[in-house]
């Protein structure tokens, strides 16, 4: 099944759609995984803090795919990004994922009490020893990748919360006039544009479903590409076939005015101050 990518470098590629695996645990998670590669995803993502590595290392072993066939993700944790302890987390992944090299490592949110410069250092080592291959952050307004751009240019993306209640607009121009790219994450806006009478009224138009058009207007974004959490098969081939979706003129139109919402599902307490955006 063919998966639209994003050009990161000469060598290097990522799926416009990925597998988010929060929340994805145990065996439950191992065949989840194992099943999404099977069926034609080629991206899976993953985190330290979601205390399943270990299930998504097994998954990747499970469906038996060449390692060089798929792109992998991983992000270590605020309390992590000190340079010794970005080296040894980015290997305790690496033993729990039971991988040589992971494909992207993040930082999953800033952390205001270590410099960026030490967190970027240990990435720039990981690289050249080829731990990984490319690195990024997640959850970084404008001011921290303008402060990360001055220390190190070489991270290639920002994963933030993104979906048709929250725009990011000043984030995905940000990182399209510096050639990174966005990794939208809850595109689904935890099931709410389910249950959207204007995403459903599109669905019906397109013959597919809401889940499908949220996804299919993410994808048509140049430089963004999500990664939708999905457990069983059908959510799953629903969300691979979402970039086959072509949206119409209006439909787009409408989509964008439920930016208005500006509603923001994931703020916990140590999150950053996020980026103010102009009135939609």
């Amino acid at each position: 099944m063919s998966n639209k990518k994003i050009s990161i470098n000469e060598k290097l590629s990522i799926p416009k759609i990925g597998l988010g695996t929060w929340q994805l645990q145990g065996q439950d998670g191992v065949q989840t995984v194992a099943t999404a590669l099977d069926m034609g995803y080629r991206c899976i993502d993953t985190a330290q803090a979601y205390d399943n590595e270990e299930a998504v290392g097994k998954g990747i072993a499970q469906a038996g795919l060449p390692r060089d066939q798929m792109f992998l993700v991983s992000k270590v944790w605020r309390d992590k990004l000190a340079f010794d302890d970005v080296i040894r987390s980015t290997e305790e992944s690496l033993n729990r994922l039971k991988v040589d090299c992971i494909d992207l490592m993040l930082i999953h949110w800033p952390n205001p009490d270590v410099a960026i410069e030490s967190s970027l250092k240990a990435f720039d080592k990981l690289k050249q020893d080829g731990k990984i291959n490319a690195f990024g952050f997640a959850n970084f307004t404008t001011s921290h990748l303008n402060e990360a751009k001055n220390v190190n240019n070489d991270f290639v993306c920002n994963q933030v919360e993104y979906h048709p209640y929250l725009p990011q607009k000043k984030i995905l121009n940000w990182l399209q006039d510096n050639g990174k790219f966005l990794m939208a994450y809850s595109p689904l806006a935890r099931g709410k544009v389910l249950k959207d009478d204007i995403l459903q009224g599109i669905a019906e138009e397109s013959n597919c479903d809401a889940s499908q058009v949220a996804l299919a207007w993410l994808m048509r974004q140049d430089a963004v590409m999500a990664i939708p959490k999905a457990s069983s098969k059908e959510h799953l081939l629903s969300n691979l076939q979402s970039h086959e979706i072509v949206l119409s003129d209006e439909a787009i139109k409408k989509i964008d005015d439920l930016q208005k919402q500006n509603n923001r599902l994931i703020d916990p307490d140590f999150a950053p101050n996020w980026d103010r955006h102009e009135a939609l």
